[in-house]
């Protein structure tokens, strides 16, 4: 399976009284198949998947799956700390009509490499789906160390992985070492230049909500051998994403999505708002964006 060059782990809008604006998801959707994204990741970390519930997660997944209507693949987060709790999951997407599922590393228990292969091997001989492995080390408190990502791709459902690591040694060394049909994205917006530079696919993007089009510009930029053109977008990129980060995902991003047209910066505890100093530089980063941008007059 391919998920093109930008996949988006697609946030999730909320009503003021907590619940899912299912309106306001389909508009999402549509913004982001229109802007550059290739795969939409439903009930990721980006999604606030751990404050959904399992009829939340079944019932938003259930609704992508048809709003997306097959136009692009659609990749579920089933993934938890508990393996048979991953697998029941796994099957009930499987039942929605996803094209595949993104399991994270089995995060608080802190498996040893031996248990991180076994967890990910027991989900895949229970579902014929395409599983995206994500490494997060951030996160989960365990690293999916290369030998164990390189022995799982031999599983024959396993062959994309999610690497958060932020380490493009580890990323170099599992590229050297799986078959040409095993796919590796950055999971951090900052490193998909410099993981496609080493033969990285693209990146399950958090940006691209806001700047899809700018990083298929400069992916293309690349493929096409406009290294400068491609460079140049990545400078002027790397700000935006810092301020994407500078609070915990997916809050700016949530606060970024206003500069498009969306008023989705409700959040769920125990995540909160932006205070307003944060959105004045996150403000004052975008606006020095959009004048680079012009300055590049580049074909976006």
């Amino acid at each position: 399976m391919d998920l093109g060059r930008i996949a988006t782990a697609m946030i999730t809008p909320f009503q003021e009284n907590g619940a899912i604006a299912y309106d306001v998801v389909e508009q999402i959707i549509e913004h982001l198949i229109a802007n550059g994204t290739d795969t939409i990741v439903v009930c990721g970390t980006t999604g606030e998947s751990p404050t959904l519930t399992v009829e939340e997660k079944l019932e938003l997944i259930d609704f992508t799956v048809k709003k997306v209507n097959k136009r692009i693949p659609v990749i579920a987060g089933t993934g938890d700390n508990e393996t048979e709790f991953s697998i029941e999951m796994t099957k009930k997407v499987d039942a929605l009509g996803v094209d595949g599922v993104m399991l994270v590393a089995p995060y608080y228990n802190k498996p040893n490499q031996r248990g991180i292969y076994a967890h990910f091997e027991a989900i895949a001989k229970e579902t014929s789906l395409p599983i995206v492995v994500y490494n997060i080390p951030s996160r989960t408190g365990i690293n999916i160390h290369a030998e164990t990502t390189i022995a799982l791709s031999k599983i024959p459902n396993i062959r994309i992985v999610k690497e958060a690591s932020g380490n493009l040694d580890q990323m170099t060394k599992i590229l050297a070492e799986v078959s040409d049909d095993t796919y590796i994205y950055s999971g951090d917006d900052g490193l998909t230049l410099p993981l496609l530079a080493i033969g990285g696919r693209g990146v399950i993007s958090v940006a691209a909500h806001v700047v899809g089009k700018e990083m298929q510009a400069m992916i293309r930029a690349f493929e096409d051998g406009r290294h400068e053109d491609a460079y140049k977008l990545h400078q002027a990129l790397l700000p935006v994403v810092h301020q994407l980060f500078a609070n915990p995902n997916p809050v700016p991003v949530k606060y970024a999505l206003s500069k498009v047209g969306f008023n989705v910066e409700k959040v769920r505890l125990p995540l909160v708002e932006l205070l307003e100093e944060d959105k004045m530089k996150f403000d004052h980063t975008w606006n020095k964006f959009q004048e680079k941008l012009s300055e590049l007059n580049l074909s976006i």
